[in-house]
C-alpha cells in the first residue's frame, strides 16, 4: 500500500502541479542573499538491520549459491507484455523456450524444493517402516547387544558425532528463535514507520504552497533593496560618475591649489629675506664701526714710548702688523633689494587664486547633486515599473493551481492512512499467530534437542564400563530412553517442519531475488521503463500517464533517482513539457522594461569649469614675475662668507698672550682691555650676525629651489588643467552613459537574480519529492524486504538447517542408545576343555 501510495502521489503531483519555474543565466546582485527555508523530514532514508544483519548476509550468500543467475529481465518483460500465456497455446515455441528459461533460472530453487519434498514424503515413510521393523525385533529392536572389541570406540564416536550435530541443530534453532522474534519486533515498528512516512508526505504537501508564498514574498525584499538604491542615486550614480572623473580632475585642481599656496609662500619668503637683508646690512655696518674703533684704540696704544724699547718694540710691531685682520669681511651693501619682485607678487595676489580653485572643487563636487536633481522623474518611472512587476509576480502566484490540488492529495493520504491503521491491527493479529506458530516449531525442535542433550548427559554420566549390558544402571538406561524418544519425536515432526521450510523458502527466496535485489540495484525500474511494456501503444508509460504524451523520455528510474536526490517535482517529472514557467517569468521582458527606463535617462553636467580665465592669467603672471630670474648666487656667495677676516676670539687670545709678555704698565693694561673688547664684539655682534646670515642663506637656497623652473611648473599645471577640462568636455557623456548602464544593471540585477532564484526554487526545490522515494523505500526495501523477507529467510534457513541435521542425529541417537540402555540378554563366554567356546542365552526379548 505504501508503494502504491508513493507512485500515485508522484503521478498526481505531476498531473496537477504544473506551474513551476526555470532558471535565468543572467548574473544578479551579489548583495541579495535569497535562500529557501530548509525542510526537515522524520523518516530516515537508509535502514540498518543492526547486529542481526550479519545473519541476513549469511542467508543472502546461501541464496546466491542456490540462485546464482542474474535478474531475468527478458523473462519478466515477456510476462508483463502477456506474451507468455499457456492457457491459449502452450506448445508455441516461444512459450516452450520461455518456460525452459524460467526453469533454468529457478533450477536451484526447484532442486532445493524437490529435495525438501522428498524429505517430507520419505521421512514419514521411513519412520513408519523403521517403527514396524523394530516391533519385529529387527533394525536394532532386539534388546541384545553383541560384545565387540571396538565397542567403546564406537560409543565415543557416536556420542561425539551426536553432540556435534546437536550443536549445529541448536544453532539453527537459535536462528529460528532470533528470526521469529525479530520479525515480530519489526512488525510492531510498522505503525511508527507508516506514521513517519505519512507525516513526511503531509510536510511535503503542506510545505509546497508555503514555499511558493515565501518565494513570492521575497519580491518585497528585492524591491525594497532596489528602492533603497534608487533613493540613493546621488551617491550610487552621481558618486560613480564623480569617481570616474576624479582621477583626472582632482590632481589638476590639486596642482593649481598647490601653486596658489606656492605664490603665498613665495611672497612670505621674499619679504622675510628682504627684511633680513636690511637687518644684516645694519648689523654689518655696526660691526664695521666697532672693529674700526678697536683698531683705532690699539693703534693709539701702540704709540706708547715703551714700544720704542728693543724688547717691546718687536711685540708692538707684530701687533701693529696684525691689525689688518680686524677689518669687515662682507659687503652687504652690494646686494640688490628684492622690493621689485615683492611688488609683482603683491600685484599677482590681488587675484584670489585659492578662491578660484575652491570654486572649481565645488563645481566638480556638485556632480552627484546635479545627477540627483536631473533623475527625479526617471527614478519615479523606474519605481512604477518595479511596482508593476510586483503585480505581475503576484498574479503568477495566484495562477499556480497547486494548493487546491494538494488539498485533494491530503484527503487521499488521510484515506490511505485510515486504511492502513484499520488493517494494521489485523496484520499484527495474524503476525501474532505466525509468531506463535514459529515459536511452536522452534520449541518442538528444542524439545528434540532436550531429549538428545539429556540422553547424552545421562548416558555419559551414568555409563559404567564394568557393568554388563544387562546390568547397566538406571541413569544410563534413562539416557538411552531419552535418545530413543528424541529419535521418535524427530520422525514425527521432521516432515512437518520441512513442509514449512519448503513453503517459506520458495516464497522468501523468490521475493528476495525477484523483488528485493532488483529494487536495490534498480534493475526493476529498468524493466518497468522498457518501451511499450505496460501499454503497447505507449513508448514511455510514465509520460503517457502524466502528460498523455508517451514520446517524452520520462522513466521510473529517473524519477526515483531524482526524488532520492531530493529534486523538485518540476524537474523530476519534466513538467516543462506541460507548463513552461519560463513563459510566465520572462526575465528578459521584465529586465528590458527597467533597462529602457534607464536608457532614457538624460544627465547634463557639461557646464563644469575647473578654473576661469582670471585664474589662468594669475598663474601666467606668476610665471613672468621674475622670481626665477633673481641672481641668487650673489646672495649665496656673500652670505656664505665669515663676518670678519679673522677669528676675533683667536685674535683676542693672541693679543692677550703678547700683552702678558710686556712689562707692567699702561701699554699692557690697554692691550688687555682691547682684547676683552674684541671678545665682547665677537659675542654680541659677530655671533648674531653669523646666525642671521646662515638663516638668510637657507631661505634664499629654498627660494632658489622653489623658483627654479617656475615657468615650466606653471606650464605643466596649465597643461594638466587643460587636459582635465578637455576630459570633462569630451568624455563626460560616455562616463555618464557607462555609469548609468552600470547603475541600471545593478537595479536590474536584483530582479534578474530574484526571478532566477524563483525559477530555480520552483523547478528544483519546491515540492522536493524525497519523501515519495523514502515512502517507496519504506514500503519495499524496509517493510517488505528488511522487516519481513530477511527474518523469514533467516527463519527457514535456521529451521531447515536444524531439520536436515535431524536425520543424521536420529541415526546416531539410535546407534548410541544401544550402548546406554539396559539389555535383556548378553553374550556369555565359558572355559571348555578344548578351549574357549562362546555361546549366548536369550533370557527374554524386548522391543522399542
Amino acid at each position: 500500500m505504501a508503494l502504491l501510495l508513493g507512485f500515485l502521489l508522484l503521478l498526481e503531483l505531476c498531473g496537477n502541479t504544473l506551474s513551476l519555474g526555470s532558471r535565468s543565466s543572467t548574473e544578479g546582485a551579489e548583495v541579495l542573499e535569497l535562500e529557501l527555508p530548509a525542510t526537515n523530514y522524520e523518516t530516515k532514508d537508509s535502514y540498518k538491520a543492526g547486529p542481526i544483519g550479519g545473519l541476513f548476509q549469511i542467508v543472502h550468500i546461501f541464496l546466491r549459491v542456490v540462485q546464482p543467475n542474474d535478474f531475468p529481465e527478458d523473462i519478466l518483460r515477456k510476462i508483463l507484455q502477456k506474451k507468455f500465456d499457456l492457457s491459449t497455446d502452450y506448445e508455441k515455441p516461444e512459450n516452450v523456450v520461455l518456460t525452459l528459461k524460467i526453469i533454468y533460472y529457478e533450477i536451484g530453487v526447484i532442486i532445493c524444493a524437490v529435495l525438501g519434498l522428498l524429505f517430507v514424503i520419505l521421512m514419514p515413510l521411513v519412520g513408519f517402516c523403521f517403527g514396524l521393523c523394530r516391533c519385529c525385533n529387527k533394525c536394532g529392536g532386539e534388546m541384545h547387544q553383541r560384545q565387540k572389541k571396538n565397542g567403546p570406540f564406537l560409543r565415543k564416536c557416536f556420542a561425539v558425532s551426536l553432540l556435534v550435530i546437536s550443536i549445529f541443530i541448536s544453532i539453527g534453532i537459535i536462528y529460528g528463535f532470533v528470526a521469529n522474534h525479530h520479525l515480530r519486533a519489526q512488525i510492531e515498528k510498522t505503525r511508527k514507520l507508516a506514521d513517519s512516512n505519512f507525516r513526511d508526505l503531509r510536510t511535503l504537501l503542506n510545505g509546497a504552497p508555503a514555499e511558493i508564498s515565501y518565494i513570492l514574498s521575497q519580491y518585497t525584499t528585492t524591491k525594497e533593496k532596489a528602492f533603497s538604491d534608487l533613493d540613493n542615486v546621488k551617491s550610487l550614480l552621481g558618486g560613480g560618475i564623480h569617481a570616474q572623473l576624479r582621477p583626472k580632475v582632482i590632481p589638476a585642481l590639486d596642482d593649481i591649489k598647490a601653486m596658489a599656496e606656492a605664490i603665498k609662500e613665495t611672497k612670505e619668503a621674499l619679504l622675510n629675506v628682504n627684511n633680513t637683508l636690511k637687518e644684516l646690512k645694519k648689523s654689518s655696518a655696526q660691526l664695521n664701526t666697532s672693529l674700526s674703533d678697536v683698531k683705532r684704540d690699539l693703534e693709539q696704544s701702540l704709540n706708547d714710548p715703551m714700544c720704542s724699547a728693543p724688547p717691546v718694540a718687536t711685540t708692538c710691531n707684530n701687533i701693529r702688523t696684525s691689525l689688518s685682520q680686524l677689518d669687515d669681511n662682507t659687503n652687504m651693501d652690494q646686494l640688490p633689494s628684492l622690493d621689485k619682485p615683492i611688488d609683482k607678487i603683491n600685484d599677482i595676489l590681488q587675484t584670489n587664486l585659492s578662491s578660484l580653485v575652491q570654486q572649481g572643487y565645488k563645481s566638480f563636487n556638485d556632480i552627484p547633486e546635479m545627477v540627483k536633481n536631473q533623475t527625479t522623474d526617471i527614478i519615479s518611472d523606474v519605481k512604477s515599473t518595479l511596482n508593476s512587476i510586483g503585480s505581475d509576480i503576484e498574479s503568477i502566484g495566484e495562477q499556480i493551481p497547486i494548493q487546491d490540488q494538494l488539498s485533494n492529495f491530503m484527503g487521499y493520504i488521510n484515506d490511505t492512512e485510515t486504511y492502513i491503521h484499520r488493517n494494521l491491527p489485523t496484520l499484527e493479529e495474524y503476525d501474532s499467530y505466525r509468531w506463535l506458530g514459529g515459536l511452536v516449531v522452534c520449541c518442538l525442535l528444542t524439545l528434540v534437542m532436550i531429549f538428545y542433550y539429556l540422553g547424552l548427559l545421562c548416558g555419559t554420566c551414568g555409563y559404567d564400563r564394568n557393568a554388563t549390558p544387562t546390568r547397566r544402571g538406571c541413569i544410563s538406561n534413562t539416557g538411552g530412553i531419552f535418545l530413543m524418544v528424541g529419535a521418535g519425536v524427530s520422525f514425527l515432526i521432521c516432515w512437518i517442519l520441512m513442509t514449512i521450510v519448503v513453503l517459506t523458502f520458495v516464497v522468501g527466496a523468490n521475493v528476495e531475488k525477484l523483488l528485493c535485489e532488483p529494487y536495490q540495484n534498480r534493475k526493476l525500474f529498468q524493466v518497468l521503463d522498457t518501451p511499450y511494456l505496460l501499454n503497447e501503444n505507449w513508448k514511455h508509460y510514465l509520460s503517457g500517464m502524466v502528460f498523455n504524451k508517451p514520446d517524452i523520455n520520462l522513466t521510473f528510474e529517473q524519477v526515483y533517482s531524482d526524488c532520492k536526490e531530493n529534486k523538485g517535482i518540476y524537474a523530476t517529472l519534466k513538467l516543462e513539457n506541460s507548463y513552461n514557467i519560463s513563459e510566465h517569468l520572462n526575465i528578459q521582458e521584465h529586465a528590458g522594461n527597467i533597462s529602457n527606463d534607464f536608457q532614457n535617462m538624460k544627465v547634463n553636467i557639461d557646464n563644469i569649469v575647473l578654473l576661469d580665465e582670471a585664474g589662468r592669467k594669475n598663474l601666467m603672471d606668476f610665471s613672468f614675475s621674475g622670481i626665477d630670474a633673481i641672481n641668487y648666487n650673489i646672495y649665496l656667495a656673500e652670505l656664505s662668507k665669515a663676518p670678519t677676516k679673522a677669528n676675533l676670539l683667536s685674535f683676542a687670545d693672541d693679543l692677550e698672550v703678547k700683552a702678558n709678555h710686556l712689562p707692567h704698565g699702561s701699554l699692557k693694561q690697554s692691550l688687555k682691555n682691547n682684547a676683552q673688547t674684541i671678545r665682547t664684539i665677537h659675542r654680541s655682534e659677530v655671533i648674531p650676525l653669523e646666525q642671521s646670515m646662515s638663516s638668510v642663506y637657507q631661505s634664499i637656497k629654498e627660494l632658489q629651489q622653489k623658483s627654479s623652473g617656475l615657468g615650466m611648473k606653471v606650464t605643466n599645471t596649465l597643461s594638466s588643467l587643460d587636459s582635465a577640462q578637455d576630459f570633462l568636455t569630451t568624455r563626460i557623456s560616455s562616463v555618464i552613459v557607462e555609469e548609468s548602464q552600470k547603475y541600471g544593471n545593478t537595479i536590474v540585477g536584483y530582479f534578474e537574480r530574484y526571478l532566477q532564484w524563483v525559477k530555480i526554487s520552483i523547478t528544483e526545490k519546491i515540492a522536493a519529492c524525497k519523501p515519495v522515494a523514502t515512502a517507496l523505500d519504506s514500503a519495499v526495501d524496509v517493510f517488505l524486504c528488511s522487516y519481513i523477507i530477511d527474518p523469514m529467510n533467516l527463519f527457514w534457513f535456521g529451521i531447515g538447517k536444524a531439520t536436515v541435521f535431524l536425520l543424521p542425529a536420529l541415526i546416531f541417537a539410535v546407534k548410541l542408545a544401544k550402548y546406554y540402555r539396559r539389555m535383556d540378554s548378553e553374550d556369555v563366554y565359558e572355559d571348555m576343555e578344548n578351549g574357549n567356546i562362546g555361546f549366548h542365552r536369550h533370557h527374554s526379548t524386548q522391543t522399542v
